[in-house]
């Protein structure tokens, strides 16, 4: 199983379902992985890329410092599954004893990496997942794959620069 490193491109928005999306992109390659994910999540990424900070701790910055509290470490965050439209990964916690992998979301993952300033890494199995061509739909209207499938495309065709045009305060 095949890890690749991935950074966080920016924040975007889809323009059809109004909902924020996380951009991984390949550190040593051209793929994007585009992930949708919650408004509260988006907006502790985009607080942590920015260097923003709350005076009172997020949930995100809770769960670091408690980690940190007992002694562990934070090792790397790893993309690890992508099951019809939902995304799974493993935040991997290391207590002395070796690095333990904790289900998580993506998104909380992801700002939780950030915080930590650890690695992202996508299985390769994923990448290929998101990029398969979705089966033609019987019906005029897209199916989440098919949308999916659009947006990733229109997405490795951007600039870098493009991304993270998304600002919480448009919410």
């Amino acid at each position: 199983m095949g890890m690749i490193p991935v950074r966080v491109g920016g924040i975007a928005i889809d323009e059809r379902s109004k909902s924020p999306v996380v951009i991984l992109q390949e550190i040593e390659g051209s793929r994007v992985l585009p992930i949708w994910i919650g408004q509260n999540e988006a907006v502790a990424i985009h607080m942590e890329l920015s260097g923003k900070r709350y005076a009172r701790p997020l949930t995100h910055d809770l769960c670091v410092s408690m980690v940190e509290i007992l002694k562990a470490k934070i090792s790397r965050v790893v993309i690890t599954d992508l099951k019809d439209t939902t995304f799974f990964a493993n935040i991997y916690v290391d207590g002395g004893h070796g690095a333990v992998p904790v289900d998580a979301r993506p998104s909380d993952s992801i700002a939780i990496a950030l915080r930590s300033r650890v690695p992202i890494f996508v299985v390769d199995q994923v990448f290929e997942k998101s990029s398969q061509t979705p089966k033609e739909s019987t019906s005029p209207e897209k199916s989440p794959e098919e949308k999916a499938e659009e947006l990733r495309r229109y997405l490795e065709e951007m600039n870098p620069e493009d991304f993270g045009k998304w600002n919480p305060e448009d919410l």
